[in-house]
């Protein structure tokens, strides 16, 4: 446990900031990143699957996802995308350490690891990085920007709902691994497993943290339009 611990730690510094960097390039660059992340998953998707329709709609909703991990990126731009990964990975980080540190009854069968104690702290963990992030990023008021009037509340549940949707879709990939009668994936990422076993939160949330964008876009159309003022025509 511990060496696998350690070859998570370590492959993660190794990963983390490449991944970043084709992020925070953009252009062909992200492309290219979507691209290699498109196939090695669709892989591991089609080893992993054994009936034909599932295969097929697998493959599909992936394109749906790294299409809208494309669009989120280019039009919401790259703090909004980071926001968005920051709070699946703290999710992640948050579920493992509250999970093996507090341990208590598990959620369900699906994933037996999983445990309540993991689902609380993922919440916990994630909205303090969202938090700090939002912070610390002067140019990035998504809030702000998009949606809310400074809502905290608004601000902290739409934080959860992005974790909590990251959360199912670890249980989604977990009951398929389950059919399949498989720990991991894959091996591609020592210590990780699978590049699945990674991004399983993240292709759920993307293409709904897509949708979200667009809503809040057309929110923040609506508030400015009702703000402008209301010229009287003189008769």
């Amino acid at each position: 446990m511990k060496k696998e611990f350690e070859k998570r730690i370590l492959s993660s510094f190794i990963i983390i900031p490449i991944a970043l960097f084709f992020v925070i390039k953009g252009s062909t660059f992200f492309i290219f990143f979507l691209s290699i992340f498109f196939l090695a998953s669709s892989y591991e998707w089609l080893k992993m699957t054994k009936k034909n329709l599932i295969k097929i709609f697998g493959i599909l909703y992936l394109c749906l996802t790294f299409y809208s991990a494309f669009l989120l990126r280019n039009e919401a731009g790259l703090n909004f995308f980071i926001f968005i990964i920051i709070i699946c990975i703290f999710t992640d980080i948050g579920g493992y350490i509250f999970g093996k540190t507090f341990k208590g009854p598990k959620l369900t069968k699906i994933s037996p690891n999983k445990t309540y104690s993991g689902v609380l702290g993922s919440f916990i963990i994630s909205v303090m990085a969202a938090s700090i992030f939002s912070q610390y990023q002067k140019s990035f008021t998504l809030f702000e920007i998009y949606i809310l009037n400074n809502n905290d509340l608004s601000y902290i549940l739409i934080i959860l709902l992005i974790s909590a949707i990251s959360q199912i879709g670890d249980l989604i990939i977990s009951y398929f691994k389950r059919l399949a009668k498989i720990k991991n994936t894959g091996n591609l990422l020592p210590g990780h497993g699978g590049l699945l076993d990674r991004i399983d939160g993240i292709i759920f949330v993307i293409p709904l943290s897509y949708l979200l964008f667009i809503y809040l876009k057309k929110r923040k159309k609506k508030l400015q339009y009702l703000d402008q003022p209301v010229l009287l025509e003189k008769h």
